[in-house]
Parts: structure tokens; C-alpha cells; sequence
């Protein structure tokens, strides 16, 4: 195996030039660095990744925790933070937990192990030990799609109350005034705040936000959706249907054109996300757009800077707004 040797003497420079090269390149010249990096290059020399770690403390890798990697949104997020991470010389270890919390644990115990230099995470649960035990080992911690509630901690996320509220005040601007939300788990932070701004939308338009039907599905895939599609066939249609997600909006929207049910002269559907098969559905979803690649991107590149750069790193609490994308699944342009 070429060794660090090899390549220092192939480019004429100390071993511990090309170490600087390697590690702290900002301290090397341009022109020296320059001619390490094509030495390296021709020799085809790897650098020995365990022992780089053990020297270090801690691996060249950064951890991503979702909640469910099936749902496309978190592939993009998940793209957002890669493209970042291999800019910068660093490789992501993906972790699904699947909403389960124990499963979670799991993984970020793999992480600490593999000795990540920090971890992004879109939590399962409200309980912050665990991350606060990634912390005091050195890991630095931004959450990605959830909001911080201390100022020690950098977060990117979307406001999805103002996106519930956008999405039940398009529908009733169309008409509706009997709603359904289909949601998943409401032990899930986003689907509690979609509801919540649904409600407010029911209120400010003057109705009770009482009357608004929940449909509560143990998962947010679009086989979840074709389910609550049926138990609203069942149960009698509702003027327009709000989903959490656009999975369960997808499946929601095969039940309904399988029953004949007209989308949206019937039933008015929305879903969340805007997921690339929202446009190309049989009839083109109105969804709420949210900016998924930046999410992963922006908070890739706190993360990095936390690790980076602790004595001059600053927390930040990112927040989003999404957007209204109204298509042919709804009554009325966007505003």
C-alpha cells in the first residue's frame, strides 16, 4: 500500500506537509498543496481511516437520523445534507428509525461507536436525553425539520402550523365547509401542528374547529392513505380532505377515482410536501411545498461549521415557510 511516506517523497515535501495536506490543508501553500493532492493522485494513495480517527477523536463521517426513509421528502433532505457533507470531505451514515424511539437509541448508539463527528436528526419523540448524551460525548447535534427549544441548539424546520392553516384556508376558498385531516401518528410533532393550523383556519373563517373529521393512521404511507380513503367512503365523503403528507394524499386519491369519485368536483384533496409524484398523480395534487433539499443543506452546513469552528460558531433557529402549490386536485387557483 502506498504510504504517506511514498507520497511525500514523490512531491518532494516533508511527511508532515503532506499530513497538513490531509487534515489542515489551510495551512499548507497553494502551490505545495497543489502538488501533494497530484502526487496523491497518481500514487492512488488512501489515507488509513482508523487510524486517522483514533488520532483525531473522531471520524470524518456525520450521522442522519429520519423518521422514515421510504417517504421521498426525507430522500431529498437526506440528498441536501449529502452534497454538502461531500464538499467538504465528510460521508453521511444514514439511521431510519422508523418513529420508533428505541430503535433511534440504537442508532445513535452505532453512531457515538462509529465516533461521528456530529449527528443530524429529525427526533421521534419529544425527550431530549438522549441527544443531550450525544452532546456531552462531543458530538455535535442539529435537528433537521423540528424547531430547538433551547438557544444552545441549531435547528432548521418548517412552520407547519402556517402550512396546516394555508392548506384548510385553500380548501375553504373553494367552497368546502365539511373537512377531513388524515394524518399519521399525533404522537408526531408535524402532524399535531398541521392539525393545530387546520383548526385555525376553521376559526378564522368562522367555523368550528371541532367539526373538522381526523382520521388517525398508524403509519403516513400511501397503503395508510387508500385505507382512510375507503373509511371515508364508509363513513360518508367530506367536502375536501387535508393529508399530512402526500403519501397518504396519493393513496387517499387512488380510493377515491377507484370508487368513481370525482377529485375535485366530489372531494377537494391537498396533501403535504409536494413530493415529484404529487404533479404526476392521474389528477395533479395540491400540496404544500417544503424547501426539503435546503432543509438538509442548511443544516449539513451548521452542523460542519459547529464542528468546525466551536470557538466562533453561532446556534441558529431556521424557519421556513411553505408554500401553496395548488393544482387540479383543488377548486380554486392559488391566491
Amino acid at each position: 500500500m502506498v504510504s504517506i511516506k511514498d507520497v511525500a517523497a514523490h512531491a518532494g515535501v516533508s511527511p508532515g506537509t503532506v499530513s497538513n495536506v490531509l487534515n489542515r490543508p489551510g495551512k499548507v501553500a497553494t502551490a505545495t498543496r497543489e502538488r501533494v493532492e497530484a502526487a496523491i493522485k497518481e500514487l492512488g494513495f488512501v489515507r488509513h481511516g482508523s487510524a486517522s480517527t483514533l488520532r483525531a477523536g473522531h471520524s470524518r463521517t456525520i450521522g442522519l437520523s429520519v423518521i422514515d426513509i421510504g417517504n421521498p421528502f426525507f430522500t431529498e433532505v437526506a440528498a441536501g445534507a449529502e452534497d454538502v457533507a461531500s464538499e467538504l470531505g465528510y460521508a453521511v451514515i444514514l439511521g431510519n428509525s422508523a418513529g420508533s424511539e428505541e430503535k433511534e437509541g440504537r442508532n445513535l448508539r452505532v453512531l457515538a461507536e462509529q465516533r461521528v463527528r456530529g449527528v443530524l436528526i429529525t427526533p421521534s419523540g419529544e425527550d431530549p436525553a438522549r441527544l443531550d448524551r450525544l452532546r456531552e460525548r462531543g458530538i455535535s447535534v442539529v435537528l433537521v425539520d423540528h424547531p430547538a427549544h433551547r438557544p444552545d441548539q441549531c435547528a432548521v424546520a418548517v412552520d407547519d402550523v402556517a402550512g396546516g392553516r394555508a392548506a384548510v384556508a385553500h380548501l375553504l376558498a373553494g367552497g368546502a365547509r365539511d373537512l377531513a385531516y388524515v394524518t399519521g401518528p399525533l404522537t408526531i410533532r408535524q402532524c399535531v401542528e398541521r392539525r393545530e393550523g387546520a383548526a385555525a383556519a376553521l376559526r378564522s373563517a368562522g367555523f368550528d374547529p371541532d367539526g373538522l373529521r381526523v382520521l388517525e393512521m398508524a403509519t403516513m404511507t400511501a397503503r395508510a392513505g387508500e385505507k382512510a380513503g375507503a373509511d371515508l367512503l364508509d363513513a360518508g365523503l367530506p367536502d375536501a380532505v387535508f393529508c399530512a403528507n402526500d403519501l397518504l394524499a396519493l393513496g387517499v386519491l387512488r380510493s377515491l377515482l377507484r370508487a368513481g369519485v370525482r377529485v375535485p368536483d366530489d372531494v377537494a384533496l391537498i396533501g403535504y410536501d409536494d413530493i415529484d409524484f404529487a404533479a404526476a398523480s392521474a389528477v395533479s395534487l395540491s400540496s404544500m411545498r417544503q424547501p426539503t433539499y435546503q432543509l438538509g443543506r442548511i443544516a449539513t452546513e451548521l452542523l460542519l461549521d459547529e464542528c468546525d469552528n466551536p470557538e466562533t460558531h453561532a446556534h441558529q433557529h431556521i424557519m421556513f415557510q411553505p408554500e401553496l402549490v395548488a393544482r387540479e386536485s383543488t377548486r380554486c387557483p392559488a391566491a
